[in-house]
């Protein structure tokens, strides 16, 4: 893949994808000492910059003659990238995709008009299984990373940004397969060396960082992430080859920080970001890659989250904010106790959001229980502070200590 090839993808995408300027965000600069900028492709056609590689790829098998039938693996973005084009070109699909998908990512992959095939526990086992049905029909295989068109069609999102913020100094990319790391690293070295490349993996899927620290392409036997968009066991060796070359630092993000990140853009933004989507800014805000003093942009990968799993995040990213406090106390089992309890928390202006009594463990005596409290406080400082106060009163915590 080369800058021509970038190029030609851009006039093939020219009126097919929408044009998202860039959107500076005084309040991420604040908090990380860069002046931070975002591209939102969460707004992109199809929810994702998916849709970009994918619609390069069908105009070139357009250009060499065309197809009758294609068929891809996808962890959801890729699929409706693949989904639309197919359906803009009248060319049949069939997508494999895991059956820990979202639902809002196969229901919209079948709105395009994709056949949906639901195989395996992750994209890996998904891209078997499409290649197994390739075999079988002689449909034309759309690869989600690891393809030179893909890429290049990836790397426009590189050539916008370097002509819209003409001083960039670090761009940062959410990185899963590779595509789009590779895609922007390679275009915006050819244009402009000095610009830093960060690629972002959740800390549980870090295929690529592993591959670039070691400086050869290694594998995972496992992996676990809520960031589904970039959970991938092996990157690709084309997108490894451009990666280990031109990408200045490959950086990981915890599952913890991602879900506190999704809460930031939802409060300070009005964006609803994926787990993948929002890996990037996670990085750039939880200091994993210096950007003080610099122009910085933070690429929002992708915005296909299931409405359904977006309390499971808001919960886990408020717990990582120290928003939400979970505490286990040790009481006598006798009226008044949790009044007491309820008491000093009411007077520390926090609020219980649930309680549950837990008796059945062994080693507690028959006159005790164990309280299991929620409460919403508003950040770490005051939970210490409800903490310190319940234990002063003389009740005893066993969790958080």
């Amino acid at each position: 893949m080369e800058l021509t090839d970038v190029v030609k993808a851009r006039k093939r995408l020219s009126g097919v994808i929408h044009n998202i300027p860039l959107e500076h965000s005084a309040r991420f600069s604040e908090l990380s000492g860069g002046n931070v900028y975002l591209k939102c492709e969460n707004r992109q056609l199809t929810g994702s910059f998916k849709v970009r590689g994918a619609y390069n790829k069908m105009a070139v098998l357009k250009e060499r003659g065309g197809c009758g039938r294609v068929i891809a693996a996808s962890a959801g973005n890729h699929a409706q990238g693949v989904a639309f084009a197919a359906r803009e070109s009248g060319i049949k699909a069939t997508i494999v995709m895991p059956r820990s998908t979202p639902i809002v990512k196969v229901s919209a992959t079948e709105g395009y008009g994709a056949e949906v095939l639901l195989y395996g526990d992750c994209y890996d086992d998904a891209h078997q299984k499409a290649l197994e049905i390739q075999a079988q029909t002689g449909a034309v295989f759309i690869e989600a990373f690891d393809d030179d068109d893909v890429i290049a069609g990836q790397g426009t999102l590189g050539l916008e940004i370097v002509n819209e913020l003409q001083d960039v100094d670090v761009i940062v990319v959410p990185a899963g397969g590779g595509g789009l790391l590779a895609g922007v690293a390679k275009t915006v070295k050819s244009l402009k060396p000095g610009v830093r490349i960060v690629g972002v993996q959740a800390a549980k899927a870090d295929a690529i960082k592993r591959s670039f620290d070691e400086k050869k392409l290694l594998s995972l036997d496992n992996i676990y992430t809520i960031a589904d968009g970039i959970a991938v066991k092996k990157p690709g060796k084309r997108t490894f080859d451009i990666i280990k070359d031109y990408a200045d630092e490959v950086v990981s993000v915890t599952d913890e920080e991602i879900a506190s990140t999704i809460i930031d853009l939802m409060e300070r933004t009005k964006q609803v970001v994926e787990p993948a989507g929002a890996a990037g800014l996670a990085a750039v805000l939880h200091g994993k890659t210096n950007v003080k003093g610099l122009n910085v942009a933070c690429v929002l990968s992708g915005g296909n989250i299931d409405v359904g799993f977006i309390h499971k995040i808001i919960e886990k990213g408020l717990i990582q904010r120290g928003r939400e406090l979970h505490l286990s106390i040790l009481v006598n089992d006798a009226p008044g106790s949790l009044a007491k309890i309820s008491g000093i928390t009411g007077d520390s202006y926090a609020n219980i959001t649930s309680v549950r009594y837990d008796r059945a463990v062994a080693e507690i005596h028959l006159n005790e229980v164990i309280l299991h409290i929620t409460c919403e406080v508003s950040g770490k400082e005051h939970g210490a502070r409800l903490i310190k106060r319940l234990s002063d009163a003389g009740f005893k915590l066993l969790s958080p200590k």
